[in-house]
């Protein structure tokens, strides 16, 4: 009996967090039982630091893409890259191609309007001045039916909505360009798949408030989708790009590419046309990607849903056979894994591989078993595909100014109610971990990320850890014997506003359009709180910002 009660007390002791850790936590106002954590050294899987609910099932968001894009490297490797076939089906006479041009799409999420000229180039290299037949267009590699969006919240016309398709281009953004004082409104790109409707009044007032964006309304379901500018603005104000999914991009890709055509002095009278390519079609050229290795670095550091949903794709179609479905990319992610010897279990969902998805699921442990074969396989270079904190990617502003700078790593991962982080982080030392932290809360995510803050701080500030092995009784050191005190971190926020009710929609919107970070926190009211921010003169940058666009009365605040 005295040998159990021991060994008990022997596995609470190992399954300690150590007090850094908890005193993170504790200060979060989170309870344990939403946080999942693991902190490891990064490819030992005996080293473990902490570990808290590690086989809880989370929602995972962005996060999932780091098991896509491996499953992508694996299969693919760095340097592979996504092919666009042209070809012929008649012959070419005296400049004349009597025939169609025939355009098979195999996916690829980079191309866009900078590539057509190029590609026109190449075209008009084998001696092509003019095509009889018509534009056809061959997108039946993917399986993915016709909807522009994936209608994942209230926002269906923005970029992260997008949906894929084997003919994509401009990654199925159109850009409309509103110019107040050159009196100027354009679409970017030569497209007309959709109208575009003005009906915004300019006055002479300060670019700011409810004077410095147009209003956008988007009508698809008339033959044309329209996009009508409404409302007033500035004729003081710049340029500002709307970009919106309001159309197909196999139909862009044709009003662009016949306007590169004319502008290589090749004429195309023929329309477009969907079909599949025929047996009898005669090679033309070939555009290539860039690298997978930009393609995978842009997916991570971005977090670009759209990529990650062509990866897994992709991925179904070179496993099981075109066309490429979700389910068979699903399959794919989870069969390359396995067979390269990462452990998975039947807990896993990986759904779209993006992400934006409420029912993909995983557990911390998974996510650090991944992350610790990809570091032993492919080392600093695959952690430079995920975002350097300070320096790119969706933590370039998170960690700038602070010690984590250039010395972490990570995937980060945001829904309602989701805030997640996972990756590697480097101690002063020199010594790599791998840091996995899920919140699934409804707490707060502005809680989740100063925890997660706090918690990777600690890890780059603390003395070497002695990690133990959990569940192993031999060699145990107390952790929190050889641990620095958790670090005070100071932030600095600018607060826009204090509202009795939720804020508007469109009030948080403009945010969005400036490009400013933003929480919403209550105490006695709706405070809506732009950063934070290390350096305060990065707060008083935003704070000018906030007040000539925003709210005049906005100020500087300090949290610690």
């Amino acid at each position: 009996m005295k040998q159990i009660v021991w060994v008990l007390v022997l596995s609470t002791f190992l399954l300690a967090l150590p007090q850094g850790v908890e005193d993170a936590i504790r200060h979060s106002g989170i309870p344990k039982k939403d946080i999942s954590l693991i902190i490891k050294e990064a490819g030992n899987s005996a080293n473990v630091v902490a570990r808290l609910n590690e086989n809880t099932v989370r929602k995972p968001a962005s996060v999932i893409k780091i098991l896509t894009i491996y499953a992508a490297l694996l299969e693919f490797g760095f340097d592979h890259r996504w092919r666009t076939e042209f070809y012929r089906n008649g012959p070419i006479r005296n400049g004349l191609l009597e025939g169609d041009l025939i355009i098979k799409g195999y996916g690829d999420p980079t191309l866009s309007s900078d590539d057509l000229p190029q590609i026109a180039k190449a075209i008009r290299a084998k001696g092509i001045t003019k095509i009889t037949g018509h534009i056809v267009i061959d997108r039946s590699y993917f399986r993915v039916g016709t909807e522009n969006s994936s209608h994942f919240d209230e926002h269906p016309y923005s970029p992260y909505n997008a949906m894929p398709d084997a003919m994509m281009f401009n990654e199925r953004v159109s850009i409309i360009c509103v110019n107040p004082r050159e009196d100027d409104i354009s679409k970017q790109d030569a497209d007309s798949s959709y109208r575009l409707i003005n009906q915004l009044q300019k006055v002479n007032k300060p670019c700011r408030g409810r004077y410095s964006w147009p209003a956008v309304k988007i009508d698809p379901n008339s033959p044309r989708p329209s996009v009508i500018l409404k409302g007033k603005i500035s004729k003081r104000c710049g340029e500002r790009k709307i970009c919106k999914v309001i159309t197909k991009p196999y139909l862009s890709f044709y009003y662009a590419l016949k306007e590169a055509l004319k502008a290589e002095g090749i004429e195309a009278k023929g329309t477009m046309r969907l079909r599949n390519l025929p047996q009898n079609a005669i090679p033309l050229t070939v555009h290539l990607s860039q690298p997978f290795e930009e393609i995978l670095a842009k997916t991570a550091k971005e977090s670009n849903n759209l990529y990650a949903r062509h990866l897994l794709l992709y991925l179904g179609a070179k496993h099981f056979g075109a066309p490429a479905t979700v389910d068979k990319g699903r399959r794919a992610v989870a069969e390359v894994l396995k067979a390269h010897g990462v452990p998975l279990d039947a807990l896993l969902k990986v759904d779209n591989g993006s992400g934006l998805s409420r029912t993909a699921k995983l557990h911390a442990k998974i996510l650090a078993d991944v992350l610790d074969h990809a570091y032993m396989h492919y080392g600093q270079r695959w952690m430079n595909i995920l975002s350097i904190a300070g320096i790119d990617g969706t933590i370039k502003k998170r960690f700038r100014g602070s010690v984590v700078k250039n010395r972490a790593w990570m995937k980060t991962g945001t829904l309602r109610r989701v805030k997640n982080i996972a990756g590697y982080v480097k101690s002063k030392s020199g010594r790599l971990y791998t840091v996995v932290i899920l919140v699934n809360t409804t707490k707060g995510r502005w809680k989740a990320a100063k925890l997660q803050d706090e918690i990777i701080t600690w890890v780059v500030k603390s003395k070497e850890q002695q990690a133990s092995s959990v569940g192993s009784f031999g060699n145990v050191s107390p952790l929190d014997e050889v641990e620095m005190p958790l670090p005070v971190i100071e932030r600095f926020y600018v607060q826009a506003g204090a509202f009795g009710d939720v804020p508007k929609k469109a009030y948080l919107l403009r945010l969005e359009q400036l490009e400013l970070p933003y929480r919403v926190r209550y105490t006695d009211k709706y405070r809506v709180l732009v950063g934070p921010y290390a350096q305060r003169e990065d707060a008083i940058r935003a704070l000018q910002t906030v007040k000539t666009h925003i709210n005049k009365e906005a100020f500087l605040l300090k949290d610690e």
